[in-house]
């Protein structure tokens, strides 16, 4: 039998990450329409909470040359794997498929498309991302628990630092929100900290 309430262990946050930038990218997940405009088909309200925080952490990115990479989720009609579990989404050329106009690439950006949830599984980013000498991975976007998570696992298992700014992912509950952060800190060894406390130098 489940537990009423579950104590959630401490979760350390570091106040300031300093990253070099010529080795660091931002790696933006799934932030499509689908999932982060009120009319997607997964919409979850805190994903459009954190737009503008990611879109500041974008700029203050660009501004020091950092390189910006999308993973846009991408299904095809009758997906046998996700379909089943979470209905139609992200169907490739759709709009729920496009990433929300607010944070929509620029030149220069990288968007890979990934067919599952870990965007390293049938996808060249990790090759991307060692082409461009990138060794420190900023992961932001939604869900926290899902998509988020496996990103910050399959960087963590390819040996990238990685940083998530807490205030930057979006989860559907509070309760897979502090999972994620205790998956990311306790079993992956991620630095949490926040939009604010990320530099590049």
């Amino acid at each position: 039998m489940l537990p009423a309430t579950v104590a959630v262990p401490r979760i350390p946050i570091v106040d300031k990450v300093s990253l070099p930038a010529d080795k660091s990218a931002v790696l933006v997940v799934d932030m499509q329409n689908d999932f982060a405009h009120p009319n997607g088909k997964l919409y979850g309200p805190s994903a459009r909470e954190i737009i503008p925080r990611i879109a500041k952490l974008l700029e203050r990115a660009r501004a020091k040359k950092v390189r910006i990479v999308y993973t846009q989720d991408t299904h095809y009609p009758d997906d046998p794997v996700e379909f089943p579990i979470w209905g139609p989404h992200v169907v490739k050329g759709s709009w729920g498929w496009q990433i929300v106009e607010e944070l929509k690439p620029r030149e220069g950006d990288l968007v890979v498309e990934k067919m599952r949830y870990d965007p390293f599984f049938g996808t060249p980013l990790d090759h991307i991302l060692r082409m461009y000498g990138v060794r420190h991975l900023v992961v932001v976007g939604t869900v926290a628990n899902i998509c988020v998570l496996h990103a910050v696992a399959g960087a963590r298992l390819r040996l990238y630092d990685v940083a998530v700014p807490i205030d930057a992912i979006a989860a559907l509950n509070e309760f897979d929100y502090a999972a994620a952060l205790r998956q990311m800190d306790f079993l992956y060894k991620a630095t949490l900290t926040t939009v604010d406390g990320v530099s590049f130098e």
